[in-house]
């Protein structure tokens, strides 16, 4: 007999994800300094941040790649740190990733790429999986005679619309994008800024990313937060980013050598 018992829905008072006070060190050298913050559902949120500040140890916590040292981390109200299992399975599945320089797995042809969660993850048939990611490669504007070529033959912008794809074939309820623009030139790099705002309302997910490049930051996030040294230390609308009143945000945006993060690296 199907239960008929319906899945957990939270509150709409409840962050689609919260992070509280989150560390995370590796030997002496401390990487996640108590990070908090709240998203909120169908809210699109970019973590920027230079190299080494701990956007990437961020993302792999979320994710439950990392364990934290110490802290929160809740999908939909429920505690995520420490899931293994089916209970960790069941979170996986509200989660699309887009990977930096897409990740495609280059024996794979583009559908089965696209198709990979859903036949590996889910189970599902090959036939209908494959209409599935031509479906999706239709959403990122791509058509039908692509999803039988193989990522060796598509340019690093073609690349990153399968990743794309992907990241939205299961139609998640957050999706994660790691650096998404990263290697492309200027042009492509606003068609996916474009994509991902589009597909992102299209599905009505949550989206957290994280990026040094601020024309995506500013495209694609309704709020953006700054992470240096382990921590989130300016949070605010992505129309205040560039007004933030705030020296290490406004050296990091305006990308000047001279300024406070310089200062603590020679520190």
């Amino acid at each position: 007999m199907i239960s008929t018992t319906p899945a957990y829905q939270p509150p709409p008072s409840v962050p689609k994800l919260s992070l509280t006070n989150v560390h995370k060190a590796f030997g002496q050298k401390v990487v996640l300094d108590g990070v908090s913050i709240d998203i909120r559902p169908g809210e699109s949120v970019v973590v920027i941040g230079g190299s080494g500040t701990g956007k990437s140890v961020l993302l792999k916590s979320i994710l439950g790649l990392i364990t934290p040292d110490s802290g929160s981390i809740l999908i939909d109200g429920q505690e995520t740190v420490g899931l293994r299992g089916r209970k960790r399975d069941t979170v996986l599945r509200k989660f699309g990733m887009l990977f930096q320089g897409a990740a495609l797995f280059d024996s794979l042809p583009v559908w089965e790429n696209v198709a990979f969660g859903l036949i590996q993850g889910e189970g599902m048939a090959r036939g209908p999986a494959r209409d599935k990611a031509v479906e999706k490669l239709a959403q990122v504007g791509l058509g039908p005679e692509v999803a039988d070529l193989f990522p060796s033959e598509l340019s690093g912008g073609m690349q990153k619309r399968v990743g794309l794809a992907r990241a939205i074939a299961d139609e998640p309820e957050i999706i994660f994008f790691d650096e998404p623009t990263t290697g492309l030139d200027p042009i492509m790099a606003d068609v996916i800024n474009d994509l991902i705002v589009k597909c992102v309302k299209e599905l009505g997910a949550t989206a957290l990313s994280i990026t040094h490049d601020m024309a995506s930051a500013r495209k694609i996030a309704d709020r953006i937060a700054m992470l240096h040294k382990g921590r989130l230390i300016w949070t605010g609308p992505a129309s205040q980013v560039f007004d933030s009143g705030n020296p290490y945000v406004d050296q990091f945006v305006h990308g000047r050598a001279s300024g406070p993060i310089t200062m603590a690296v020679r520190a």
